[in-house]
């Protein structure tokens, strides 16, 4: 396979610093070769020249939260789907996301290891995958599917092979089930440490999970395989407890206080803000069917959560970009960055949130992330330049050209 050079677009890099404004790309089989100024690279004459037409070259964008298995209906709606429609749904989720210019997400729980495997292997198309299988919850916490009618009712079935259940109790509870969680394929531990708006029987500001129960799923998953954990965590007692605990990223992060603040800049704790979901809880309320209880606590938890990571901004936190695709409609993620900018953060920082610090919430900053030498070719043009117009990155016909791992995966700028 020959090379390939992007020219004629300004060229944001995913550092940080100033737009090249006038970019060169070039990348060979999945490999990238050179990104910067066009005139510090010569040109053989052998490449398959590709006219970026002035728009703007940047990474291929990450989303460090999302649910490539489901899109949020009603029960009835659940109940009345059949086991493995949702695979089937699935390929068209992650291709909706691909053409939002996301080729990397984290998937914070429902995927198995055979959607990753089928997406590395071609059969489907998609993103990159880092899998966390399904996430652990205590007993009635949120994840459990529970109903006060003896029935219970998942958002995603788990229990199935190569799907352990999540929940689990006291310390040799949740030892087991990290293992048998790492077991089926997870990349990244998921827990829920406090309840949640979308579980009808706890609040958001509930902790769960004991802080030596938390330690134990940490020390399983760290000292034993190397992976880090991620923690669904909207209260301040749960979220201080999770850093305490050595968790790597906090989820939502709806309540924060200052002593959470500043242990997670201490700790070096990553937020993942998803400040989409709960404007989307309200927005498809009438047409997903949500429930009462979901809306109720999305109003009530909507500007404090904006409070939160305004000053969690302001702190220093480092925040990546994820969305809790899934609670809305798959393609909608880059939705994302211009509620990220609505609490303070400039649409570079947005960006950078989207990228290089994206990349380093999964481990992944040594392969993407970043326009730099030797990293993997996944590459999204658009239209216009986001840092005029943020906003117009929701649009997905704004994204034109996506490469991921070498592969253009669309393309509607030459064709």
């Amino acid at each position: 396979m020959g090379k390939t050079a992007i020219n004629n677009g300004r060229l944001i890099d995913g550092l940080g610093g100033q737009p090249v404004s006038d970019g060169l790309f070039v990348f060979e089989g999945n490999t990238l070769l050179y990104a910067g100024e066009a005139e510090g690279y010569t040109l053989t004459g052998d490449e398959t020249i590709v006219d970026a037409g002035g728009g703007t070259i940047l990474p291929g964008l990450i989303d460090a939260h999302v649910h490539v298995m489901m899109e949020f209906e009603g029960v009835q709606k659940r109940l009345e789907t059949p086991f493995s429609y949702r695979f089937y749904q699935a390929a068209q989720y992650m291709r909706k996301t691909l053409d939002a210019g996301i080729t990397s997400v984290r998937d914070a729980l429902g995927a198995d290891l055979g959607v990753k495997k089928a997406v590395e292997e071609g059969l489907i198309a998609g993103p990159r995958l880092q899998l966390s299988i399904n996430a652990l919850t205590i007993t009635g916490g949120h994840g459990d599917g529970y109903t006060t009618s003896g029935q219970t009712v998942e958002l995603l079935q788990a229990n199935y092979p190569g799907m352990p259940d999540g929940r689990a109790d006291g310390v040799e509870e949740v030892r087991k089930k990290v293992r048998e969680l790492l077991r089926a394929g997870a990349e990244v531990i998921k827990v829920h440490a406090t309840g949640g708006v979308l579980s009808p029987t706890d609040h958001p500001e509930f902790t769960q999970f004991s802080l030596e129960e938390l330690k134990v799923i940490v020390e399983e998953a760290r000292f034993r395989k190397g992976v880090r954990v991620m923690a669904h965590a909207q209260g301040a007692e749960g979220i201080k407890q999770a850093v305490r605990a050595g968790i790597h990223s906090i989820e939502h992060g709806i309540f924060l206080d200052d002593e959470a603040i500043d242990l997670m800049k201490e700790n070096g704790t990553f937020l993942v803000p998803t400040l989409l979901a709960p404007v989307s809880v309200l927005e498809l309320a009438e047409e997903s069917g949500m429930p009462d209880s979901a809306v109720e606590k999305s109003k009530e938890v909507i500007e404090i959560h904006k409070e939160s990571v305004t000053k969690a901004h302001k702190a220093g936190v480092k925040i990546a970009m994820g969305t809790d695709a899934g609670v809305m409609p798959h393609g909608l993620n880059l939705r994302e960055l211009e509620l990220m900018t609505d609490v303070g953060m400039t649409p570079m920082e947005a960006i950078v949130a989207t990228t290089k610090t994206a990349a380093e919430c999964l481990g992944w900053e040594d392969k993407v992330g970043t326009l730099e030498k030797g990293k993997l070719a996944d590459i999204v043009i658009v239209k216009g330049d986001p840092l005029e117009d943020i906003a117009s990155l929701a649009d997905t016909d704004t994204i034109q050209y996506v490469v991921k791992d070498g592969k253009v995966e669309k393309d509607t700028l030459t064709k």
